[in-house]
């Protein structure tokens, strides 16, 4: 498999020499040392390592670094701008929208990823939207209060 160099990451050109079959997720917290991306079930089914890649969710770790090369990613660390929470995150926070807080980096990048997708979302749609994002914490109310709050805030930037 082709050796991947360069991704972009969070708004910046990352140099890297990772085999192209490795996961996004290792390569983000091995060789990149971004651990705000989570490590679940490694089999995709709790969206814990969820990221933004070209504005969309995708599952890190079944997605192979050589499938980004050229794209731009979005950790959990590059979300916020200039210091300031994105909308999103302020929400989970101001809901408590997390107890142990291993979901919510990937909680928080798939609602991103709502949000883009539909700016006004239902509590249907945002329950249909987070579909497949495990919290074994069960706070899920408090993440749908979240998301409503930051979609009227205009949480989707």
């Amino acid at each position: 498999m082709a050796r991947v160099t360069q991704l972009d990451v969070n708004g910046a050109a990352r140099h890297l020499d990772a085999d192209g079959d490795r996961t996004l997720l290792s390569v983000l917290r091995d060789d990149l040392e971004l651990t705000g991306t989570k490590y679940g079930c490694g089999e995709g089914q709790c969206a814990a390592c969820t990221v933004l890649v070209d504005g969309q969710p995708a599952k890190s770790c079944l997605t192979k670094v050589s499938a980004v090369a050229g794209k731009k990613v979005v950790t959990i660390e590059g979300l916020a701008v200039d210091g300031k929470l994105h909308p999103l995150q302020e929400a989970f926070l101001d809901a408590d929208a997390m107890q142990c807080g291993w979901c919510t980096p990937g909680m928080i990048l798939g609602a991103v990823g709502l949000l883009r997708h539909t700016p006004n979302p239902t509590e249907a749609e945002i329950v249909s939207g987070m579909n497949g994002h495990i919290c074994r914490c069960g706070t899920y109310p408090r993440v749908v209060h979240a998301i409503q709050t930051a979609a009227r805030k205009g949480g989707r930037a």
